[in-house]
């Protein structure tokens, strides 16, 4: 099965480059949504938008920002609050030293205790739904369900590793990306894009531009925090419906003889014991398919929704 987001961004170092534009433009994927309100807590960044309807809390993935929800949130803000975060290190926000995905949680809780929020829907791309999953599993009396958009419990791909063994891949990880320059972490995120990110090379290139805004170091730091950690054990304590997205896109999956019915099954898999737990495919999409797919992703995330009231 292939692994997406932090395995390709693992390899990009290794790999040929392609060239990044020069001159800068504006870029029809950044954020123009203006938030009813802007505040922070803890190591996030939170924007606001709507003021009615029960609460949805969506939280980019790896060296993204609000951009990245940007097209749900204005789907969603007429009946739900709808809060974004950005988490430290991405989208130009300043990196923190420590435990980033563990700040990450507790700063998720507080935004939900702070704010009051009745049993939020959160709802994640990547490592915001790999933290959604992990928030799930040691609160799950205080949220409503979780959308996870290709964030899984463990790292696919490392499925049989040794839970011991985790901490030393991750440091190696670390090890091999550290020192990258912003220049070299530009072409990286062009490459990645291109070839993992969405379908359209068009659309890649401007994402790029934004996934690059991002703090390398912060993404080292994720990605070891991520590698280090495989939730499947507590999948159990999910007391919440979990919809869990799967791109698939036939170009890449036809080299790898994958189905999408097989794509599914394993997905299906890696939550085994998840007590309330649908898959949907998103197709033709890769990683982020909210760009390829926007109105396959809100319909599916609006039906879920539906299905709590």
């Amino acid at each position: 099965m292939k692994s997406r987001l932090l395995f390709a961004l693992m390899l990009a170092a290794c790999a040929p480059s392609f060239g990044a534009d020069a001159a800068p433009v504006a870029n029809r994927y950044a954020s123009t949504l203006v938030a009813a309100e802007r505040f922070e807590v803890g190591s996030m960044l939170v924007e606001r938008h709507g003021s009615k309807g029960s609460p949805m809390i969506m939280i980019p993935g790896l060296v993204s920002g609000a951009w990245a929800w940007q097209d749900a949130a204005r789907r969603f803000m007429g009946e739900h609050v709808v809060y974004v975060v950005t988490l430290a290190g991405f989208d130009g926000r300043p990196a923190l030293p420590g435990k980033v995905m563990e700040m990450a949680q507790q700063s998720l809780g507080q935004l939900i205790t702070s704010r009051k929020l009745v049993k939020p829907v959160l709802v994640g791309h990547s490592l915001g739904g790999i933290l959604s999953i992990a928030y799930a599993e040691q609160h799950s009396e205080l949220i409503g369900g979780v959308v996870a958009l290709e964030g899984l419990p463990v790292f696919p791909g490392t499925e049989q590793m040794p839970v011991a063994q985790r901490p030393q891949m991750a440091e190696g990880m670390k090890a091999r990306m550290a020192g990258v320059t912003a220049e070299g972490f530009a072409l990286q995120q062009q490459q990645y894009m291109r070839g993992a990110g969405v379908t359209d090379i068009a659309r890649a290139d401007e994402l790029a531009k934004l996934t690059a805004r991002s703090d390398p170091g912060a993404m080292v730091q994720y990605m070891g925090d991520a590698l280090a950690l495989d939730l499947r054990a507590d999948l159990p304590k999910i007391g919440v419906p979990v919809l869990m997205l799967a791109p698939y896109f036939d170009v890449d999956a036809s080299q790898r003889k994958l189905t999408e019915a097989m794509t599914s099954d394993y997905y299906t898999a890696l939550m085994a014991g998840t007590s309330n737990l649908k898959v949907v495919i998103i197709s033709p999409a890769r990683h982020f398919a909210m760009f390829d797919q926007p109105q396959k992703v809100n319909e599916a995330i609006g039906e879920f929704m539906r299905g709590l009231q």
